[in-house]
């Protein structure tokens, strides 16, 4: 493994408990039938705390499971994911939800905020399944949503807000509990250049002011540009992991830096 692979940003890596998900060997099996489908093929891979990590990779190439590996939503066929220094294969459903609830928050392409409830609401929703009584839920979420300037849109519902707000409040919502990992799924797909741009932007922000790992699968250049490292995954495999930085990423292509 080359020196960009091996070595985290210095600002990130200080030292081996800085390790916040971990993936020894994971291979991911499907069965289709009398089919096996290999969608992992052996991955290695170290996340730090308070990294930006973008993971891309062609339509089939396994980034989708990894994605969903490293943020608790699967569980490998073979091999080991540590999250937060928790084995996830050996997590019951009860353990795995707990987990998903206090350490991980999600933030979906789609928003998959819920239509009938206010943004405060929807914000609200993950401290009341962790047990926060009311009203310190409801005082929380109105930081949460202040936090990504969207208090004075409080009391509105999604089909009020736009898409970039709706993203916003999303993004608050995965930080209701405070968690350690923020998992992005294609966080800018659906909204404008002006209002993607701005989102990326708020990312950046809330990784630098909340030290929170953020994880994301996105073919979005102006994210991978806010990157600390860059996951490239091909047939199941890590093809290469650059540190950004060393990269010269540009609206549609990524070519090395000249030196």
């Amino acid at each position: 493994m080359s020196e960009t692979q091996a070595t985290a940003p210095a600002r990130t890596r200080k030292k081996s408990n800085d390790v916040v998900v971990k993936s020894v060997g994971v291979k991911k099996i499907y069965r289709m039938g009398d089919e096996e489908v290999h969608a992992l093929r052996g991955v290695d891979l170290e996340i730090y705390k308070g990294e930006y990590l973008s993971i891309m990779g062609p339509s089939g190439s396994g980034k989708s499971t990894l994605f969903n590996m490293v943020g608790g939503l699967d569980k490998p066929s073979e091999g080991k994911v540590f999250i937060s220094g928790n084995d996830v294969s050996e997590l019951d459903s009860q353990q795995l939800a707990w987990l998903r609830c206090h350490k991980i928050g999600y933030i979906f392409q789609t928003y998959n905020i819920l239509e009938v409830m206010s943004a405060l609401e929807n914000v609200m929703l993950p401290m009341i399944f962790a047990g926060v009584k009311t009203r310190e839920a409801e005082d929380q979420a109105m930081e949460k949503l202040k936090l990504v300037g969207l208090d004075h849109r409080a009391h509105h519902r999604p089909a009020e807000l736009s898409g970039g707000q709706q993203q916003r409040v999303a993004i608050a919502r995965a930080l209701a509990n405070n968690p350690d990992i923020i998992l992005a799924d294609e966080p800018t797909a659906n909204l404008d250049t002006k209002t993607g741009a701005e989102i990326i932007d708020l990312m950046e922000k809330l990784k630098f002011e909340s030290d929170v790992t953020v994880i994301s699968a996105t073919h979005d250049h102006k994210m991978l540009k806010k990157s600390d490292r860059i996951v490239w995954i091909r047939d199941g495999r890590i093809d290469r992991i650059e540190l950004a930085e060393n990269l010269n990423i540009q609206e549609g292509s990524i070519g090395a830096e000249a030196h």
